[in-house]
Parts: structure tokens; C-alpha cells; sequence
């Protein structure tokens, strides 16, 4: 019988930047409309991170015209074509669900300097 953790190792990705909750970040997805495939970027602060190795999944949360988006990834999807860190954040807590309760300046996360 094959055993799983022989097989997964070959399909983590390697070329993601290090990254928490309370960071900023923009994720380029690939986004295939009939038979053209584009990158379309989403960026906004991580809210949750989850899992390990071939199953882990953060929550990236972003404010598109005044309303709250949420979208979870997978971090070893192939629809994922790159991710690019622009922000740290200060933040004292992993799971950042009190964002969603918060408007305005008060959902801002400091940066870490």
C-alpha cells in the first residue's frame, strides 16, 4: 500500500514567502474564463491560518466598496500563481476574527517596525 507522506512531499510548494496573521498580502490567482486563463490579484490582511503540510488553508480579508471579503485558500493550490508579502503586522493574536466586528480606522492592523 502506498503511504501518503511519500507521495505529498513532491506537491508543497517551495516559492512562498514566510508569512502570519496580520500580514498584508496580495495572492495572484489563476482565473480561467472559457478558454483564456488570467492572474487576477486579491490582496488584503491574513485572518487565519490553518492546517499543515499538503492541507493548509489561510484566510485572506479585504474591504471591497464598504463591504467586507473573505476568501480562503489553499497555500499548495495550483490556481495560487504567486504570492507577494507587502506588509507585517503587529498583531498578538493568530485567529483575527474580531477584524469582521470592526469598521473603519479601527480595523486597521499596525505595522511592525
Amino acid at each position: 500500500m502506498i503511504n501518503l507522506n511519500n507521495i505529498l512531499p513532491d506537491q508543497i510548494k517551495a516559492d512562498i514567502p514566510a508569512f502570519n496573521s496580520g500580514d498584508h498580502v496580495r495572492v495572484h490567482v489563476r482565473v480561467i474564463e472559457g478558454d483564456k486563463e488570467r492572474l487576477q490579484p486579491f490582496e488584503g490582511d491574513v485572518i487565519n491560518i490553518r492546517g499543515a503540510g499538503i492541507n493548509k488553508t489561510f484566510t485572506v480579508r479585504k474591504i471591497s466598496s464598504g463591504v467586507g471579503v473573505e476568501r480562503i485558500f489553499p497555500l499548495n493550490s495550483p490556481k495560487i500563481a504567486k504570492i507577494e508579502l507587502l506588509k507585517e503586522g503587529n498583531v498578538r493574536r493568530a485567529k483575527l476574527y474580531y477584524l469582521r466586528n470592526l469598521s473603519g480606522k479601527a480595523a486597521r492592523i499596525k505595522s511592525k517596525s
